[in-house]
Order: structure tokens, then sequence, then C-alpha cells
């Protein structure tokens, strides 16, 4: 299964941030044990940097990302996916961008904390803790 990661769940543990980390920092460990299945946008890559060494030191945000591209995939995307999330039925630009990068890897599921902003979008979205209840019911 293709498992597309928005950017506010791999903040919720680059920062630590509670009381999310938990799950979140779960769902990159199942990611880490199966690999080829987690993906994440190009431009998370650049959000990462940026908040991460915003809140704590200069090294760390690298440190995060060169770890999670061991175990989850960079999509690569360009011209044509820019144009897709701009024709996507999505208010935030932002999340219609993460949208169209999941669309270029096939994703079957977005997970994020955001579910307001993916409510039309073409990729079922679930919350962490979505993600793992509906894990433990197809075991």
């Amino acid at each position: 299964m293709n498992i597309f990661v928005d950017c506010d769940v791999l903040l919720d543990v680059g920062l630590g941030r509670e009381p999310f980390h938990y799950l979140a920092g779960k769902l990159l460990d199942y990611l880490e044990a199966h690999p080829n299945q987690g993906f994440m946008a190009w431009h998370s890559v650049a959000n990462l940097s940026y908040l991460i060494g915003k809140a704590t030191n200069r090294e760390l945000p690298k440190s995060f990302i060169v770890r999670l591209c061991h175990f989850i995939q960079v999509v690569p995307t360009g011209t044509h996916d820019v144009l897709i999330a701009a024709n996507l039925p999505i208010t935030d630009f932002e999340d219609a961008l993460q949208c169209a990068a999941a669309m270029a890897c096939e994703a079957e599921i977005i997970v994020s904390r955001n579910m307001k902003d993916y409510q039309h979008s073409p990729i079922r979205a679930v919350t962490p803790e979505q993600f793992w209840q509906e894990l433990r019911v197809e075991r």
C-alpha cells in the first residue's frame, strides 16, 4: 500500500509536538519496517528544514530529513503536478500540492491531521489515529 505522509505529521515527529508525536512516530516506525510504502512531497523537505531549523538548531533538520529519506521516498514532481494541484477542489494550495504529490505516487491514502483541507481530495485522507484503527482491523 502506498502511504503518503503529509508534512504536518512529519513535523509532529521532527518537533516532538504533543500530543501528536507518539502516533506520528509509530507511523514512521511502521513505514521504516515496510520499505517502499511511504512517500512525502518534495516541498515537504524544504518545509521541514525551515520549520524545524527555526524551532531548534540548524543541524537537526538535516539529520532528520536524511533519516527519513532512508525509508520514505520523495515523490518526483514538476510543472504538470503543480497544474494538477491548481485545479484540485482544495482551498489551501499547499495542501493541493501535497495531494498532487500523493496522486503522482499513486498513494492509496494521505495521512494528515488536517482533515478539513482534504475534504475534497481525490485521495482519502486519514488521521494517524484512523490509520492505526484501520490497520488493526485489516490484520
